[in-house]
């Protein structure tokens, strides 16, 4: 692929990230026949999160395709993906504080500490912030494998946004979408753990094999 399709391709990725938010922006002002419904804080809430997470999945599913299909400029995507992820989480936390709550600071540490799906959902976000910090070329040359190590963290963080998600559902009727995504980050970890078995066993033949070539030596007993 040419750098011109490559940026192309970005300007297009970048253009979709942003649809869920010039959706909300359009349905605030009433632009046509757009317009929120009986509850308009909770649907900017549940867009926001719900985005939140569905980039985060992307960017989990762009390494697994990436060696599937051979098509490594596929890297390129994942930290515009990430940012936008850590964006649509920020702007989920920043609807309830400040819409939902009205920057009640009492209530909101109140329902931090006690409201468990709040506190999940509260780390994961809290989680997310060194991802977004460290995700330029410097911090990662800096940090080395740190870096990689780091950013494992993604994994933490989407379980910790699915029991977020999952644990707000107030009725048994809509558990559809987690039970979607949960079935989609189980694939994900065993994607990633046979990934992990056969580079394993690769690392174990090479180095017996290695050891197979290399000449032994007898010692030889004084008579």
């Amino acid at each position: 692929m040419t750098p011109r399709r490559l940026t192309v391709l970005k300007v297009l990725v970048f253009g979709a990230c942003l649809v869920p938010l010039v959706l909300l922006v359009m349905k605030a002002v009433g632009i046509g026949s757009m317009s929120f419904g009986a509850n308009p804080v909770e649907e900017v809430l549940n867009t926001f999160g719900k985005t939140g997470l569905n980039l985060l999945m992307l960017t989990l599913c762009v390494t697994p395709i990436r060696r599937a299909t051979g098509f490594n400029r596929l890297v390129a995507f994942r930290r515009m993906l990430g940012l936008f992820a850590f964006f649509y989480v920020s702007m989920h936390f920043l609807t309830y504080a400040f819409l939902d709550l009205g920057l009640a600071w009492d209530t909101l540490l109140v329902d931090i500490a006690e409201r468990p799906f709040i506190t999940v959902g509260f780390t994961a976000l809290v989680l997310l912030v060194p991802l977004a910090v460290t995700s330029t070329n410097g911090f990662q040359r800096r940090l080395g494998r740190n870096w990689v190590k780091l950013h494992r963290l993604v994994y933490v963080i989407a379980v910790l946004g699915l029991i977020h998600y999952w644990w707000q559902i107030k009725s048994k009727a809509d558990i559809g979408d987690p039970l979607l995504y949960a079935f989609l980050l189980s694939v994900l970890f065993g994607v990633r753990f046979a990934h992990w078995r056969r580079t394993r066993r690769r690392r174990t033949e090479s180095v017996d094999s290695k050891a197979a070539m290399a000449p032994t030596y007898q010692r030889v007993e004084p008579p």
